[in-house]
């Protein structure tokens, strides 16, 4: 039975970084998806920074097409402060979309937003408030372990940016929360192609350039960094063997 994936999060290009290989695999096996932006990154890094905001949305279409999602929603809030607009207006924006789609799954994102950034932590909040009495609510992720041995790798590479360790250990979350890991695997050349039409992100600033670090992964090595996605359902107890079917609970 076709279902309905409605993707929440903070910028353009977040939705290929986390989870372009899932909305990816769910289009392509006859879902619905639909992406949901807070923002329009216009606070991002790049190289040029004239319109920036309305290029990244530019680029956001185009990532969405790369990827099959069928619909994009940008709900317009400032890049960089969209915490200030609190939980509940955009949290019934956000559940607009999921009545009018019928959602049978939302993904959002895990308590620290990831790496931290206030943006992404604010993502958490909203889709957590929209998707109560609603659908199933899945938290992108990724284990804890394997950002810390990550991390360790490109704090010693020659030329490598400076690396948090303190703050890693705090991000994400543990291997032991997280119940699904989505096999992407079939996928990669798809996310990388979301990811290469987000051109502006390539380049810019004097940091770590996470976009730009994927593309240029070989082949092979793509497919292990990048071949496997995670979540954690909300309300799922943890423990048991992993998913790898973001609307197994919808069967």
């Amino acid at each position: 039975m076709p279902r309905t994936l409605v993707s929440f999060h903070a910028h353009p290009d977040d939705e290929s970084l986390l989870t372009g290989g899932t909305l990816a695999r769910a289009a392509a096996e006859g879902h619905r998806v639909v992406l949901v932006v807070a923002t329009d990154g216009a606070a991002g890094l790049a190289a040029s920074s004239v319109d920036l905001g309305r290029r990244r949305l530019a680029e956001l279409d185009e990532a969405a097409t790369a990827l099959g999602v069928a619909r994009v929603v940008h709900l317009g809030y400032p890049d960089g402060a969209f915490e200030g607009a609190g939980v509940e207006q955009p949290a019934a924006a956000l559940r607009r979309v999921l009545e009018q789609e019928g959602a049978d799954v939302l993904t959002g994102y895990d308590p620290a937003g990831g790496y931290g950034h206030p943006d992404h932590v604010h993502v958490h909040r909203v889709a957590r408030a929209a998707a109560v009495g609603g659908p199933v609510l899945l938290e992108a992720t990724v284990p804890r372990a394997l950002v810390l041995a990550g991390a360790r790798i490109v704090r010693v590479l020659p030329g490598g940016p400076p690396v948090d360790l303190d703050r890693m250990r705090t991000a994400y979350l543990p291997r032991a929360e997280i119940t699904h890991r989505i096999d992407v695997h079939g996928y990669v050349d798809v996310k990388l192609a979301g990811l290469a039409a987000h051109a502006s992100q390539q380049a810019g600033g004097t940091g770590f350039r996470t976009v730009t670090m994927l593309r240029r992964l070989p082949g092979p090595v793509a497919r292990v960094v990048v071949g496997r996605e995670w979540f954690r359902e909300v309300g799922r107890g943890p423990g048991g063997p992993l998913l790898d079917d973001v609307f197994a609970s919808c069967r």
